[in-house]
């Protein structure tokens, strides 16, 4: 296996696929974060399968869409930032 990195998955406009990548990424013990963005995330891919990967490999979502704040913590503009520049690789799906 390559080096772990610490890599920041950006779910903007697939968000069950961004939730796949997510969870696969930990299967090589990169340390991953996932960010919801562009819109809130619907029922139907809260309760997905990928949603069951996500817990399992222990990924705890974070989001930019005001509207999820209730659900998982929300990222300001600064910190949303601040984890693109500390990620070793970044994903935008």
């Amino acid at each position: 296996m390559g080096d772990k990195k610490k890599v920041l998955v950006l779910a903007r406009r697939d968000h069950l696929e961004a939730m796949r990548v997510a969870a696969g990424l930990t299967i090589f013990g990169h340390e991953v974060r996932l960010v919801f963005m562009a819109r809130p995330v619907t029922e139907e891919i809260g309760t997905s399968e990928q949603a069951e990967l996500l817990e399992l490999s222990g990924i705890e979502p974070e989001t930019t869409v005001s509207e999820m704040k209730e659900f998982l913590p929300l990222l300001s503009s600064g910190k949303l930032a601040g984890a693109i520049v500390t990620a070793q690789r970044v994903v935008n799906l």
